[in-house]
C-alpha cells in the first residue's frame, strides 16, 4: 500500500489522487483492521501549531488527503508532487458510489436527525444496491459515546462516516476506533448539510480553480472571516517560513 507520503509543514500528507486513493481505501477495507482517514487544509494546519495531541493523530494516520487547494499549492511549492485536491465531500461520495458496487456496509454519524435521514434516503434513491446497516444524529452526551461505539461494532459497518467539526471527529474516532472496529472511519465535516441541501456548495467552476473558500466566505463573511482573511494569512506566513527555512 504506497500512499506517497510526505511530511508538509510538520504534517504527514499522501500525494495522490482520487482514484489512487480510493484504491487505497478498498485494501485498507479487505484488511480489516480499524483505521482512521483525515484530510488536511489550511485551517486545520493552523490549529496544529497549538494542538500536538491531533497531530498525533493525523501523523498516526496512513491516509491523509489534500482536502484544500492551499495543501496542493503550498505542496508543490515546497517541491512535493501533490497531484489535485481530493476534498472530504467529495471522497465521502465516491465511497458511498464504491460501497453500493463492492457491497460494503456503511454507517452514517453526525448532523441532525432529519438530515443524516435525508442524505440516507437520497443515497439509497440514487444508489438501490447501498447496505446503509446503521445510523445515529451528532447530538449525545460524551457519557454516551462508548455505548455509540459499541452500536456502531455491532452493525458490522465496513465504513463510518463522522459528520462533526474539526477536531471533535478526529478525537472520537481516534479515542474509539478499537471499540468500533469499522476498518475504515472518516470525518465528513459538514458534508451531511450540504447533500441533504441544508447548505450550498460552490459551483463547480469556483471548486476547479481553488477558490471553494471563497465562496463560503461570501455566504457567511462575519463567521468566517477569523477562519479564511485571518487563517489564510496566517498560512501563507508558515509556508513562506517553511520554503525559507527549508
Amino acid at each position: 500500500m504506497d500512499t506517497k507520503d510526505v511530511k508538509i509543514l510538520k504534517t504527514h500528507l499522501s500525494c495522490l489522487t482520487m482514484s489512487e486513493s480510493l484504491e487505497i481505501i478498498e485494501d485498507i477495507i479487505k484488511a480489516g483492521k480499524p483505521t482512521q482517514h483525515v484530510v488536511l487544509n489550511a485551517n486545520k494546519v493552523n490549529i496544529l501549531k497549538n494542538d500536538l495531541q491531533l497531530r498525533t493523530i493525523i501523523n498516526s494516520c496512513p491516509l491523509v488527503n489534500a482536502d484544500g487547494q492551499s495543501i496542493v499549492w503550498a505542496g508543490r511549492l515546497l517541491g512535493y508532487d501533490v497531484p489535485e485536491r481530493v476534498t472530504g465531500i467529495d471522497l465521502f461520495t465516491a465511497l458511498v458510489s464504491k460501497s453500493a458496487e463492492k457491497g460494503y456496509k456503511v454507517f452514517y454519524f453526525g448532523g441532525e436527525e432529519q438530515v443524516v435521514k435525508e442524505v440516507i434516503k437520497l443515497h439509497q434513491a440514487q444508489y438501490p444496491a447501498l447496505k446503509v446497516v446503521g445510523y445515529r444524529n451528532g447530538f449525545f452526551d460524551d457519557s454516551e459515546s462508548e455505548r455509540i461505539a459499541e452500536e456502531i461494532q455491532k452493525s458490522g459497518a465496513d465504513i463510518l462516516f463522522v459528520a462533526f467539526p474539526s477536531p471533535k471527529k478526529e478525537y472520537w474516532i481516534n479515542q474509539y476506533q478499537e471499540i468500533m472496529k469499522v476498518p475504515f472511519a472518516m470525518g465528513v465535516g459538514g458534508s451531511f448539510d450540504v447533500i441533504a441541501g441544508k447548505t450550498k456548495r460552490a459551483p463547480k467552476w469556483l471548486q476547479k480553480i481553488g477558490l471553494e473558500w471563497f465562496y463560503r466566505f461570501v455566504q457567511e463573511p462575519k463567521r468566517m472571516f477569523r477562519r479564511y482573511i485571518i487563517g489564510n494569512i496566517t498560512f501563507l506566513k508558515f509556508v513562506i517560513h517553511e520554503k525559507v527555512v527549508h
